[in-house]
C-alpha cells in the first residue's frame, strides 16, 4: 500500500488515517462542521510540515495534454489576483502536468505566479488525476483547496466568491456544475439529454441537504476547507475511483463536513470534450458510474425514440387511411396517436429543460437519443462485463 492510502478493516470499512483522533463517522454532527476542527489531534495530509500562516487558498490544476484548453484556463484564474487577493500572497495556482507530450507544459510556464509540477509516477491502484492532484494536495499551502480542471474558464472574481459562499453555508465542501459549452451535432444534441438525467438523478436541494443521504460533486470545479480535506483522508481515500469527486462527496456526506452542490453558470464554464471521439471516451467512463440503472435507463430512452418517431408516422398512416371502408374511425384514431405523441413530446422537452442548456441545443435533443442509449449500454458492458475503461490513453479496472 503506498501513498498514505487508508487501509481497510475487517469489515470493509476506512481505519483512521492522516493523523486524525478517531474515526470520521465516530464524531457528531454538529450544527457547524468546523466545531470538530480543533478537537482533533493534529496530523497532516501533506509533505511539508503545517505553514505557521497559511494562504487562503491553494488552486490545483491537473493537466494530461490540454495545450488546447490550459491557456484560457489560466488566463481566467491569473487575472483574479488583485491587490486585496495577490496571487502568490494570499494564494497560489498549481499545475500538475500528468506526462504529458504535448506542449501542456510549456503553456503553464509562460504564466508569471504558476507553479508547475509533473505528476508522481502512477502507481497501481491509482487513477491518473487522483495521483495528479495528490502530487500537489499534498504541498498545498492554501486554507482551502480548488481542484478545478484544465478546461474550465473562470468568472472575474470567482475564486473569492466561493470561499465566501462556502464560509456563509458553513460548509467543508463546494462544488459547481459548470456552463457546458458544446460544438458539433453531436454534442449539441447529446449532452443536454446527459445533463437532464444528472439533474433529476442529483438534484442539487436534495444534494446540499444534509439531512438526506444523496451525494455528488463535479470535478471541474470542487472546493474543500484544509481540515475537511484531512478529515475524507485526501485524494488517497478515493485513490483508485474513476468518479473521484463524487465519491469524495459521498464521504463528505457521511463525515458530517457540511457540502453544498449547484448550478453555476455565473461562476464558471467547461468545455468537457474537444471531439465526438473524446466526448464517446468521456462518458462511456461515466455513465455507468453514475446512473446504476444505465441498463434500464437504456431501456426507457429507447421508449422514448420509438414514441417521439414512430406515432407521427403511425398516426400519418392512420389519416392516409380515411378513405377506407372505416375511414373516420381511422381518422379518430390518427388523431388520438397525435395527440399522444404531443403529450410525449411537452414530457420530454421538461425533462430536458432541466439541463440548464440553451434552447437552441435542448431542441435537437431528440437527435442524440440513438446515441445516448448506445453509449449508456456501451458504459455498462464494459464497467459490468469487460470490467475495464480507458480515458487518455490508461485503462482502469471499473
Amino acid at each position: 500500500m503506498s501513498k498514505n492510502e487508508p487501509e481497510q478493516d475487517r469489515d470493509g470499512g476506512w481505519k483512521p488515517v492522516l493523523g486524525l483522533a478517531e474515526p470520521a463517522e465516530a464524531l457528531s454532527p454538529a450544527a457547524d462542521w468546523r466545531d470538530w476542527a480543533g478537537k482533533t489531534v493534529p496530523g497532516t495530509v501533506f509533505d511539508q510540515p503545517e505553514p505557521e500562516e497559511l494562504m487562503d487558498l491553494t488552486v490545483i490544476v491537473p493537466a494530461r495534454n490540454e495545450e488546447a484548453c490550459l491557456g484560457d484556463c489560466l488566463q481566467s484564474l491569473v487575472s483574479q489576483s488583485e491587490e486585496i487577493f495577490e496571487l502568490g500572497r494570499d494564494w497560489e495556482l498549481v499545475v500538475v502536468d500528468d506526462h504529458s507530450t504535448d506542449r501542456t507544459a510549456e503553456i503553464a510556464r509562460g504564466f508569471p505566479g504558476v507553479t508547475l509540477l509533473e505528476a508522481d509516477k502512477l502507481e497501481p491502484g491509482w487513477t491518473g488525476k487522483a495521483n495528479a492532484v495528490w502530487t500537489a494536495a499534498r504541498r498545498a499551502r492554501g486554507r482551502w483547496l480548488l481542484f478545478t480542471d484544465a478546461d474550465t474558464v473562470h468568472e472575474p472574481g470567482n475564486l473569492r466568491r466561493a470561499m465566501h459562499e462556502a464560509e456563509r453555508h458553513k460548509v467543508g465542501m463546494l462544488s459547481y456544475s459548470p456552463r457546458q459549452i458544446v460544438h458539433g451535432l453531436a454534442q449539441r444534441s447529446l449532452m443536454p439529454l446527459v445533463f437532464c438525467e444528472l439533474a433529476q438523478a442529483y438534484p442539487p436541494a436534495k444534494v446540499s441537504d444534509p439531512a438526506q443521504r444523496i451525494a455528488a460533486a463535479n470535478g471541474q470545479f470542487l472546493l474543500v476547507e484544509r481540515e475537511a480535506y484531512r478529515r475524507l483522508g485526501g485524494h488517497p481515500s478515493v485513490a483508485g475511483k474513476v468518479l473521484e469527486d463524487v465519491e469524495l462527496a459521498f464521504l463528505a456526506k457521511r463525515r458530517k463536513v457540511g457540502l453544498r452542490f449547484r448550478y453555476a453558470d455565473d461562476a464558471v464554464s467547461a468545455r468537457m470534450y474537444r471531439s465526438t471521439t473524446a466526448m464517446m471516451e468521456g462518458w462511456t467512463k461515466n455513465l455507468r458510474l453514475l446512473f446504476n440503472n444505465a441498463l434500464l435507463l437504456a431501456v426507457f430512452r429507447a421508449l422514448d425514440i420509438a414514441l417521439l418517431f414512430g406515432l407521427p408516422i403511425l398516426a400519418y398512416e392512420l389519416w392516409n387511411a380515411r378513405l377506407g371502408a372505416h375511414g373516420l374511425e381511422w381518422l379518430g384514431a390518427g388523431w388520438i396517436l397525435a395527440l399522444l405523441w404531443l403529450r410525449t413530446l411537452f414530457r420530454f422537452y421538461s425533462r430536458v429543460a432541466k439541463s440548464n442548456f440553451p434552447f437552441r441545443d435542448c431542441a435537437l435533443a431528440p437527435l442524440g437519443l440513438p446515441l445516448f442509449v448506445a453509449l449508456l449500454y456501451r458504459s455498462w458492458f464494459q464497467h459490468r462485463i469487460l470490467k475495464r475503461v480507458s480515458w487518455k490513453g490508461r485503462e482502469y479496472a471499473a
